[in-house]
This record gives structure tokens, C-alpha cells and sequence, in this order.
């Protein structure tokens, strides 16, 4: 099968699938797994992006979280503890799903998982946030800490046929044509598929690993080069957690690549790429003029991110890549 064929596939799933559950965008930031634990569960997934929320059940709600075997984090993350979000939290009406992936096989497994009450969790993070101090207010929830603070203890998935079976088999039947294609495992993971599909308008290898030095970058050319990976829908890439060590990365690649893509039609629209050497200067220069602005304004800066336009890339000396 051509690769043309294999996502002209995806495509009309994602449009099934979307016309069915009213669900779109099944193949970016890891939504699979959402699906996965929807189906085992028998919740009906919530259309859009409606706050944290990810599924229900009659009158309940359903915040998913999970972290694969394959990760070097054995947790679960809460990217935000700020008042706002742990009051929110204290919901009788919502349950949060704490799941394990096995993706060591194909296609991957969710095996099992922790559920806890919203008012549990709120109290939960009332109390041991206190004395986390990290600009990015983020914390992550072990198992252990579920067992031993709360008295929750692991729920397995029973492994029925649900709502979304049908999908999820057409899903992974395809993707694991793709991967054998594009020798790219575990490609619905977080945003990689995009980084495939950019790759493919590239003559690039997309880099299967995750994480630590082996992925430390996202693409590789013919030539040795490697190439850090921007996809985006709109025409605004975010650089986040600016750090000279992740800027330092920057100056291993030939250049940055900052795509935009139709998530509907599996597109790319526009590629443009931007050499490190440029690039590195200007982020460290916006980034102070936040931290002066900040500074003047007596607050703290949560993230060090800084968000580039087209419009800004290509004055810095962006080059658009010919499609």
C-alpha cells in the first residue's frame, strides 16, 4: 500500500469517527489512549476540548490520565496545581482514571488503572502541594502515593468489546502500516504522527525514540543532519521551557522545521525552516524582555515560553520549503 493510500485511510476513519462521536483530531497528543480506556470503560467521550474533561457517564464525568511502560516516567502528571485547578477538582460529579499502558506489544494495552473521586483528588492535592516549589506548578501522582496517602487501590480492564472497538481496530491496522513504512514504532504517541506526516513532504526519518539522548531530536536527513520538529495548525509556534540546555540542543540540528498542518484533510499546508544560529539569539532576547516585563509588574513567570509568528520567523530569515 502507498503512503498516499495508507492516509487517505486515516482520513475517512477520522471522519467516521468524527461524524459518529462528534470527536475529530483522534491522531495528535496521544487522544488513542483516551479512546483506548473510553472503550474498555463504556464512557462516551466528550466532543472538543470542554475544560479537562474527557468522557461521561450518565451524570459523572471523566478526567483521564496515563503514562506508558516505555516512558521514563512512571506517573502522572498535573501540569497546573493553582488554586483554580484544585478547586475545580472538588466535584462530586467527576472522576479521575489514573491508566497504565502497555505498549511493549502492538497494538498497545491499557491494563490497569486507579480511579478516584474529584473532592479526593482536590484534597489530595491541597495538602501535598504545599511545599512543591517549581515555577511550572506541576506535580506527578505514583502509584504508590495513590495506594499509601489515599487507599485506593489498582482496578484492572476488562477486556470487552465497547463502543469504539471497531475504530480502534481500523486505527491500528492502518497506523501499523504506516510504521512499517516509515520504520517509525509507536507513531500515535503525543504529536509524532504529525512529525511523520511533515517528514514524508521532507525526505526525512522521523526518530522513533522518545526522551534522553537517543531522542534527543525528531528527524534525520540522508546525511547525518537531525532537524527539530514545530507542527502547529495556526501560523504560531511555541518554544516552551526555554533553558540554555534545551537551546544548546538547538545548535545540534541543521535547522528547525516549523510546519503548519490541516488536521482534518492529514495536510501539510506550509513549511518553513529556520537555522539554530538565528533562531537561538532571538529567543533568548524575547525571553528577557519578559522576564524585565514580569519583573516591572511584580509577577512570576510560570513557563519560559515564547511564542514566534510567521510573520517574525520569516523576518528573522525563515526559509519557506517548497511543497
Amino acid at each position: 500500500m502507498l503512503y498516499s493510500q495508507i492516509i487517505d485511510e486515516l482520513k475517512s476513519i477520522q471522519q467516521e469517527f468524527s461524524s459518529k462521536y462528534g470527536v475529530n483530531d483522534i491522531y495528535s497528543n496521544s487522544k488513542i489512549y483516551e479512546i483506548i480506556i473510553a472503550d474498555l470503560l463504556g464512557h462516551e467521550l466528550i466532543p472538543g476540548h470542554a475544560g479537562s474533561r474527557d468522557a461521561k457517564l450518565g451524570s459523572h464525568e471523566y478526567e483521564y490520565k496515563h503514562f506508558k511502560e516505555s516512558s521514563s516516567n512512571h506517573s502522572w502528571t498535573f501540569n497546573d496545581y493553582s488554586d483554580s485547578t484544585i478547586s475545580k477538582l472538588n466535584d462530586d460529579s467527576l472522576e479521575l482514571v489514573f491508566a497504565h499502558v502497555n505498549d511493549k506489544n502492538f497494538p498497545p494495552e491499557v491494563d490497569w488503572f486507579y480511579q478516584v473521586n474529584g473532592p479526593a483528588m482536590s484534597s489530595y492535592m491541597l495538602n501535598y502541594t504545599k511545599e512543591i516549589k517549581n515555577k511550572r506548578k506541576m506535580i506527578n501522582v505514583s502509584a504508590n502515593q495513590i495506594e499509601t496517602r489515599m487507599g485506593i487501590f489498582k482496578k484492572s480492564f476488562e477486556k470487552s468489546k465497547g463502543k469504539y472497538s471497531d475504530e480502534l481496530k481500523r486505527i491500528f491496522s492502518t497506523i501499523k502500516k504506516l510504521e512499517d513504512m516509515t520504520r517509525v514504532d509507536n507513531i500515535l504517541t503525543s504529536n509524532k504522527f504529525w512529525e511523520v506526516v511533515v517528514a514524508n513532504q521532507l525526505g526525512h526519518q522521523v526518530n522513533s525514540e522518545q526522551g534522553g539522548r537517543a531522542g534527543a531530536h525528531d528527524a534525520s536527513d540522508g546525511n547525518g543532519n537531525w532537524f527539530e520538529y514545530k507542527v502547529v495548525v495556526t501560523n504560531s509556534w511555541n518554544f516552551q521551557d526555554i533553558s540554555e540546555q534545551v537551546l544548546e540542543k538547538y545548535f545540534e540540528t541543521k535547522s528547525v522545521i516549523c510546519a503548519t498542518v490541516n488536521k482534518q484533510e492529514l495536510s501539510v499546508k506550509e513549511i518553513l525552516s529556520i537555522s539554530p544560529e538565528v533562531l537561538v539569539p532571538e529567543l533568548k532576547r524575547l525571553l528577557k524582555v519578559k522576564e524585565v516585563r514580569a519583573a516591572k509588574n511584580n509577577k512570576e513567570i510560570r513557563r519560559s515560553a515564547i511564542s514566534l509568528g510567521r510573520t517574525a520567523l520569516i523576518n528573522l530569515g525563515a526559509v519557506k520549503i517548497k511543497l
